[in-house]
């Protein structure tokens, strides 16, 4: 145990974070199913392949799909989590600039285009510090600064962690039952409370109410059922308790910004 500790501290405190200057970079297949809470200086930028990767902050469980990526800024604590082991994950994690773009202050997730993915499959062979005015690092730095043009829907795959524990019940139920149509009445009764009352408590301590966090909680399922290829979208759909596959193509689209179909069939590049 001491060992892994002693290697986890060395590769992310000593290694990103060593020359302050250089955009460091690392790829590779997971090949591990969980990278401890830490933090760097530098803003990481993480693209994920293969399956789906939970990012955890203090407050929050960020779902990455795979063919997307999550910008974590700077100095923000968190651990990461890939679904399996076969998840290819590529790093950049680049030094904080005076009067950088708002873009860069915020957590979020975002589809990757033809262009992003062209710009990264260029960074391949890279490994390590890219030192500065190199020819990589210039091209590492358009990556990021093409960010802010190209990334204009934060998406919303993000669950905050409940704080009440009679909450906490609640969404572990939702969770044991996505197959099932959920009705909020019904949970409500369930749990001993008025609907109001409920209805308050999703504010209060998610920020959101019942139908926004069921919603996503049943795309997110989904998401990871295309992944593993085995089923049809007609089949997902049920799975997530959809009866109406337009129904659930329509809310995938709103959520995702992309039909069931053509995520299910989307194109691998590492």
């Amino acid at each position: 145990m001491e060992d892994s500790k002693h290697q986890f501290d060395k590769y992310y405190i000593k290694k990103v974070d060593t020359d302050k200057k250089s955009i460091y970079c690392h790829h590779d297949l997971m090949g591990e199913l969980l990278i401890p809470t830490h933090k760097h200086n530098k803003a990481q930028f993480l693209y994920a392949e293969g399956d789906v990767v939970f990012v955890t902050t203090e407050t929050k469980t960020y779902f990455l799909p795979a063919r997307h990526f999550i910008w974590i800024p700077s100095g923000i604590e968190h651990s990461i989590h890939p679904k399996s082991e076969n998840v290819m994950m590529r790093n950049l994690y680049f030094p904080v600039e005076k009067g950088e773009d708002t873009f860069y202050q915020s957590e979020g997730i975002y589809p990757v285009n033809n262009l992003l993915l062209q710009m990264m499959l260029f960074t391949n062979q890279w490994n390590g510090d890219l030192k500065k005015n190199s020819p990589n690092f210039v091209i590492a730095k358009a990556i990021k600064a093409i960010l802010p043009q190209i990334c204009l829907t934060n998406l919303p795959l993000e669950l905050p962690q409940p704080k009440d524990a009679r909450l906490a019940k609640i969404l572990r139920y939702i969770e044991n039952n996505l197959g099932e149509t959920i009705l909020f009445a019904v949970v409500a009764n369930k749990f001993g409370f008025s609907e109001r009352s409920l209805h308050r408590l999703f504010q209060k301590d998610l920020k959101m109410s019942f139908i926004q966090y069921y919603t996503i909680r049943r795309i997110l399922k989904a998401i990871e059922l295309l992944l593993e290829r085995k089923l049809s979208v007609k089949e997902v759909a049920q799975q997530v308790g959809y009866s109406s596959v337009p129904t659930f193509s329509n809310t995938f689209f709103k959520i995702l910004g992309q039909r069931p179909s053509d995520y299910l069939n989307g194109e691998n590049i590492l």
